[in-house]
């Protein structure tokens, strides 16, 4: 970047123009971002998209001065600027949410508000900064006591925050980075519907990262996609369909055709691809755990799932999904109920779980289903190391552990440098196909499953859904946790909501629309009848 560059200097309020051209950055071998251009005109709700490792988080990290390119210029209302740090970006209104909290929770509503103010001095004047604050409040998009303690915020209000410290701090231009993953339906609405206001206004530009076409199609103005570093598209979000965002994010070859079949979309109220008359697999009555502290986390918790069907649990964060997936699978006790499995009391034992064949996907795979250093193969042999034709009396055949290895890494197309690299060499995406790989080769009669997606790119998350799509229409019975309604919508049979630890609703969803006023309702912990959405 040439030497003659403006330096940052605070704006006048008002929504931003932003143009990054030609941005390029590298670390080491890998090409992160290759010669990508985005404009955001001012005003504009601009979405984002690509598959991880598309170079969205570099791109965005490079505007805000996290990262420094190694190519590119950025212009701000059509004036070349050299951003170097997020101090640069803030002094010129642009500013970023991220996917995780960075409010301090031992303080105040206004005590985070404070510390976010353009104009922080190293004594703050509390008489002053509570008429601006309180002035500033009366015009928020968001209704927040300012005396509140940020540790007792849900988790849709926090985020509320985040976003109030922003505007606060008088920026202009913000980068939002999947952040409705938190919230409930109505408060995903809230903020999105709110957010979208204030472009209306000319008040805020915005781009928003998402995988959620729900989201693209509901509020932002123009999309750009990314694949493997680069530029593959842009378009009004108007004038392109699902199916062709999604062969920009996936590519084409050099015939012209998709390098990976794009996976068949259908509205999130379409019903599930088969209906089931099967018998009670698992049965859950009255299940009890208590936490250390003494909360009921699972409080009387019941529910069946039946053979060929997937139950889904739906629920903000917080309320008994970790900790049902941690009972039913041996990691927390259960301290009272009972759960049968085919009629048969079950409790969970390895013994217990290969006689009955219950398997399992739990959240974050890499770290409670793996062994991070143990190779490829041996993570994949975890089920049955110890069974013929992997045993041998004491001894375990290396030659069977790899050829099984390399039959199911072909099967669900994990890529990896080859069965003996360790598995936490692999990607997000590729620990997850691994561990299903190990999970439902053998064809469970039961597979409970966390979050099956969570941080997964669209083809990933694609492949998945198939998966569990395929187990289930073989006779499995599934029992899906998931924080994504949209997913619990697309692949369940039935859903049930938990709310502090119980379930709040329950529905059936079939040909017509489900009722996600009623699931959001609940899942914000307005106790309903059971059969309100169904």
């Amino acid at each position: 970047m040439s030497s003659h560059l403006i330096p940052p200097q605070p704006e006048p309020t008002g929504a931003a123009r932003l143009e990054a051209i030609g941005m390029s950055k590298r670390f080491g071998s890998l090409i992160a971002l290759d010669d990508v251009s985005i404009t955001v005109p001012a005003g504009n709700f601009h979405a984002l998209l690509g598959e991880n490792g598309a170079g969205k988080s570099t791109l965005v990290k490079s505007l805000i001065g996290f990262y420094k390119a190694d190519k590119g210029t950025v212009q701000i209302d059509n004036r070349e600027r050299d951003i170097n740090s997020p101090r640069d970006a803030a002094k010129l209104g642009i500013g970023m949410i991220f996917q995780h909290f960075t409010v301090v929770p031992s303080m105040s509503v206004e005590e985070n508000l404070a510390l976010a103010g353009k104009n922080l001095n190293a004594v703050i004047d509390w008489k002053a900064e509570r008429q601006r604050l309180e002035k500033f409040m009366d015009t928020a998009p968001f209704p927040l006591s300012l005396k509140a303690r940020v540790a007792d915020l849900a988790a849709g209000e926090k985020q509320k925050l985040e976003i109030l410290k922003a505007l606060y701090a008088e920026r202009r231009f913000l980068i939002l980075d999947e952040p409705t993953s938190v919230l409930t339906p109505q408060e995903a609405d809230e903020v999105l519907g709110r957010m979208h206001d204030l472009t209306r206004l000319n008040v805020l530009s915005i781009i928003i990262i998402t995988h959620k076409f729900r989201e693209v199609y509901g509020y932002c103005d123009e999309v750009t996609v990314l694949r493997k570093g680069r530029f593959t598209g842009h378009a009004k979000v108007s004038d392109v369909s699902q199916d062709e965002l999604a062969a920009w994010m996936m590519g084409t070859n050099e015939e012209g055709k998709q390098e990976i079949e794009a996976p068949k979309l259908r509205p999130i109220s379409a019903a599930p691809a088969t209906t089931n008359d099967g018998a009670v697999r698992l049965a859950v009555k009255d299940l009890l755990h208590v936490t250390s502290d003494g909360k009921r986390a699972v409080d009387g918790l019941s529910f069946d799932v039946k053979a060929g069907e997937i139950l889904g649990v739906a629920g903000v964060s917080g309320n008994g999904q970790r900790e049902l997936v941690a009972a039913l699978t041996g990691v927390l006790p259960i301290h009272g109920g009972s759960v049968t499995v085919d009629g048969i009391p079950y409790k969970p034992t390895r013994k217990a779980m290969r006689a009955l064949n219950i398997r399992s996907l739990p959240e974050e795979p890499l770290h409670n289903a793996c062994v991070g250093k143990l190779s490829v193969a041996e993570n994949l042999a975890l089920r049955n190391f110890d069974r013929p034709p992997l045993s041998r009396g004491p001894w375990l055949s290396r030659k069977n552990l790899l050829t099984q290895a390399k039959e199911r890494i072909a099967a669900y197309k994990v890529k990896t440098n080859g069965p003996e690299a360790s598995i936490d060499s692999l990607s997000g995406g590729n620990v997850q196909r691994a561990v299903l790989a190990r999970e439902i080769s053998d064809a469970p009669r039961l597979l409970i499953v966390a979050n099956p997606c969570f941080g997964l790119d669209f083809q990933a998350a694609a492949e998945i859904h198939a998966r569990l799509r395929a187990a289930r229409e073989g006779g499995a019975a599934i029992l899906l946790l998931s924080e994504d309604l949209d997913e619990l919508l697309a692949l369940s049979d039935r859903l049930i909501v938990l709310s502090r630890g119980k379930v709040a609703l329950e529905c059936a969803l079939g040909h017509t629309p489900a009722d996600v006023g009623a699931i959001g309702r609940a899942m914000a912990g307005a106790h309903t009848t059971q059969q309100e959405a169904a």
